[in-house]
């Protein structure tokens, strides 16, 4: 895919489906910046990464906190495709979930690409265009019981993929969203046996690798997807059409 030359920033890219992207993308010859919380993974994945002149660069940032979201504008610069996958995914009734969690999970998935793509599509549109992919859920597209917090951010990250799909489109930069179904990663190890679960009731029977999810948002961010904005591709067994 023609992603070659392109710099990529992936947010939540030290960990799961974030480092996959990371890879993904660097193994198609993009430059990528990747953020996340700690020094030491996140050095450690650019070091590997760094190679054959690809460039990889390691930002510390929690997007939790809107300071590190407008240092994380300011020091990465150009950017020329845009992955917001760093997120919080809480799961429990409705009724147990109180303020604090309510608040910082809106603040990193919604306030955060909010404001990032925010700065970066007007740059996008100046340097010539671009192209943002916003990482979703299955669940954003149908209710499941412990899902509402988790869900409802995911359902308005859509939202707003679409709205800035018609925002941005005429200044040449695409806005599409990948939503994956229940994918292994590490920080689905707390699930249990609770993924093999949900992932048994979908058409495929089997949870994705983070690895599967990548390869959708990589393509998304190529030159060979330029004709698709507003879309929102559904990453997850065929399960929200069955």
């Amino acid at each position: 895919m023609t992603v070659q030359g392109k710099t990529v920033l992936v947010t939540g890219g030290t960990s799961g489906i974030g480092e996959a992207i990371a890879r993904a993308y660097a193994a198609e010859g993009a430059d990528v910046v990747i953020t996340g919380r700690s020094d030491e993974r996140g050095r450690r994945i650019a070091d590997s990464l760094t190679k054959d002149g690809t460039q990889m660069r390691f930002i510390r940032a929690d997007l939790g906190n809107f300071d590190d979201v407008q240092r994380l504008a300011r020091q990465a610069d150009r950017v020329d495709v845009l992955v917001n996958d760093a997120g919080a995914f809480p799961f429990g009734p409705t009724a147990e979930v109180d303020s604090d969690v309510f608040d910082s999970t809106y603040a990193l998935n919604v306030k955060a690409p909010f404001f990032l793509t925010g700065a970066f599509a007007p740059r996008m549109a100046a340097n010539g265009g671009g192209a943002i992919v916003n990482v979703s859920t299955m669940v954003a597209s149908f209710g499941m019981p412990g899902m509402a917090l988790y869900g409802s951010t995911k359902a308005a990250l859509e939202l707003l993929t679409k709205t800035w799909a018609a925002e941005y489109g005429p200044q040449g930069v695409r806005v599409n969203a990948v939503a994956p179904g229940p994918t292994r990663t590490p920080g689905t190890e707390a699930m249990g046996d609770n993924l093999d679960q949900i992932a048994a009731t979908l058409p495929l029977g089997r949870p994705a690798s983070p690895e599967e999810i990548a390869n959708a948002v990589v393509f998304l961010g190529s030159d060979e997807a330029s004709y698709i904005n507003g879309a929102v591709i559904m990453a997850d067994a065929g399960i929200t059409v069955t």
